[in-house]
C-alpha cells in the first residue's frame, strides 16, 4: 500500500494546485447553491430527519429503467474523495424505494451498474450542496469544467481496497444515463445536478482507473450519517 500512497501523493500536489483557481471562484456560491441527488445507494439507514433550509441543487435518480448489474462480486463503494475539490463523503446504497428522495451528507452508488474493479461503469452521485458535490457543479460552470480534467478521485470499497481514477471528461447538461450504461470500459462516473429540485440536467465526471491496492479497514469504512432533506 505504501507504493500506492506514494504515487497518490505525487499526483495529488499538482491536482491541488490545479484546483486553487476553481475553489476561489466557487467560494462565492457556497452560501446559496442547492443540492444534487441521483439513484440508489447502500449502507447505513438515515438517522436524522431534518429538512434542508438552505437553497440547494439536487441530483435525481436515473432517467431510465436500468438493466440488472453485471458486477462480479467485488466490494461495494464506501467512500469517495476528490482531494482537489475538498470532497470526502461516505458512499451508501440509497435508503428507501426506487423513487425515494436521496439523503444529504452522503454520496450514493447506482446498484444497477457496477462496482470498482468490475468491467463497466461505477456510478456515484450526490446533491450539489455544501459538503457534498457542490464543488463539481461550481467548477463545471467555469470554462465547462476544464480544470477538473486530470484531477484524481479516490474510491474506497467494503473489501478494504482503494481505487484511484483520473478525470478524463466533464459532461454538462446531461439528461440520461445511456452513456454510462453503454460504456464497456472500467470507468467511474460522478453525478450531481445543475438546478433546484425538478431540474433534469445533470453534470457528469467520467474518470479512468489508474491503480488500486489495499487500505486499512477504518479508512474504507467511514461513519455515514445520512440526513433526509427536501
Amino acid at each position: 500500500m505504501a507504493s500506492l500512497l506514494d504515487r497518490l501523493q505525487h499526483r495529488l500536489i499538482p491536482a491541488v494546485l490545479t484546483a486553487i483557481g476553481v475553489s476561489l471562484i466557487a467560494s462565492g456560491l457556497l452560501s446559496y447553491t442547492d443540492p444534487v441527488s441521483a439513484t440508489p445507494p447502500e449502507s447505513a439507514a438515515p438517522t436524522v430527519l431534518p429538512s434542508a433550509t438552505s437553497p440547494s441543487l439536487m441530483t435525481l435518480p436515473p432517467l431510465l429503467t436500468p438493466s440488472p448489474s453485471t458486477a462480479s462480486g467485488h466490494g461495494v463503494a464506501t467512500r469517495v474523495i476528490v482531494p482537489a475539490l475538498d470532497i470526502d463523503l461516505p458512499v451508501i446504497r440509497q435508503p428507501g424505494g426506487e423513487n425515494a428522495f436521496p439523503p444529504c451528507n452522503v454520496a450514493m452508488y447506482l446498484t444497477e451498474l457496477n462496482q470498482p474493479g468490475d468491467p463497466g461503469a461505477t456510478y456515484i452521485y450526490a446533491h450539489a450542496r455544501r459538503g457534498m458535490f457542490l464543488p463539481i457543479l461550481t467548477a463545471s460552470q467555469v470554462n465547462n469544467g476544464h480544470r477538473m480534467l486530470g484531477m484524481l478521485i479516490q474510491v474506497y470499497t467494503s473489501d478494504d481496497q482503494l481505487y484511484l481514477y483520473e478525470v478524463v471528461d466533464v459532461r454538462r447538461h446531461q439528461t440520461t444515463l445511456n452513456a454510462a450504461f453503454a460504456d464497456p470500459r472500467e470507468t467511474l462516473w460522478l453525478q450531481t445536478s445543475e438546478g433546484p429540485r425538478g431540474t433534469i440536467d445533470k453534470v457528469q465526471l467520467v474518470a479512468l482507473p489508474i491503480d488500486h491496492g489495499p487500505v486499512n479497514h477504518k479508512d474504507a469504512h467511514p461513519k455515514a450519517n445520512p440526513i433526509f432533506c427536501q
